[in-house]
């Protein structure tokens, strides 16, 4: 099995523009596991090649957004006080993003996620996900100063504090009730709509929110208002699963 280093992202650069961006949200360690098949029942698959590193919705799009911005990008999260924790936090800070950490004495979420030839993708987590709060003690006051903030976890304080950005994101992943008991009006909630965990009805939602965005992957999605909209065909063969498009949109979003 081959271990491939951690260079990911380095393929892709983008123009980028001055605008000021943080995200408030989790970190998962994951081990990426290449195969020819998903398991099934009874069945034992070898992986042909292996990548770890920090992952999840907060890091993903934190990462997206430093492609995106000469200034430095802000990234409030918690992580546990362990290895994956603090290889995490060494990883961000080698690639140049500003990590303000809540430690916690749980251990740091980590899991598996298995990659097929097609792109199709099935992962397994392991533990509790950390999420950063109001009241950690943490330079809160950095987010006034923003162009723009997405939240992936967090409570309804950090909801209203970071409503003073110009921008302000989320993903219904970090739970309906939790944006209707801030009471704060968002200027994209953006999931994916064939995620269960992430799917809701207009109707669920107790603001009207600016612009409600939901992803199918290869069949494009909905914007509200707005309508259908295509996905872009770039000829590339499909490396990972499509839900990777809706964090890339919530990237793309705030510039």
């Amino acid at each position: 099995m081959v271990e491939n280093k951690n260079n990911l992202f380095s393929k892709n650069k983008y123009i980028k523009g001055n605008l000021k961006f943080a995200v408030i949200g989790h970190i998962e360690w994951i081990n990426f596991l290449k195969v020819d098949l998903l398991p099934e029942p009874g069945i034992i698959t070898h992986a042909k090649t292996s990548l770890e590193l920090p992952a999840g919705g907060g890091a993903l799009i934190a990462k997206t957004l430093y492609e995106l911005s000469n200034n430095e990008i802000h990234f409030f999260t918690s992580l546990g006080k362990d290895y994956y924790g603090e290889k995490s936090f060494e990883f961000f800070k080698k690639i140049g993003i500003n990590l303000h950490v809540a430690w916690r004495s749980e251990p740091t979420r980590k899991g598996f996620s298995l990659i097929d030839k097609n792109g199709e993708r099935s992962i397994t987590i392991i533990g509790k996900r950390l999420a950063p709060s109001f009241n950690d003690d943490l330079d809160w006051n950095i987010l006034c100063d923003m162009d723009g903030i997405f939240i992936t976890a967090g409570d309804n304080n950090l909801f209203k504090k970071a409503r003073e950005a110009n921008i302000l994101c989320t993903t219904p992943r970090v739970g309906i009730d939790l944006i209707n008991q801030s009471k704060v009006n968002l200027d994209a909630l953006i999931g994916s709509n064939l995620d269960p965990d992430e799917s809701f009805l207009l109707s669920d939602l107790n603001e009207k929110h600016r612009y409600v965005i939901k992803t199918e992957g290869e069949k494009g999605g909905i914007y509200i208002p707005g309508g259908r909209f295509n996905a872009i065909n770039n000829n590339l063969k499909r490396l990972i699963h499509m839900d990777v498009v809706t964090h890339l949109l919530q990237g793309y979003f705030m510039v």
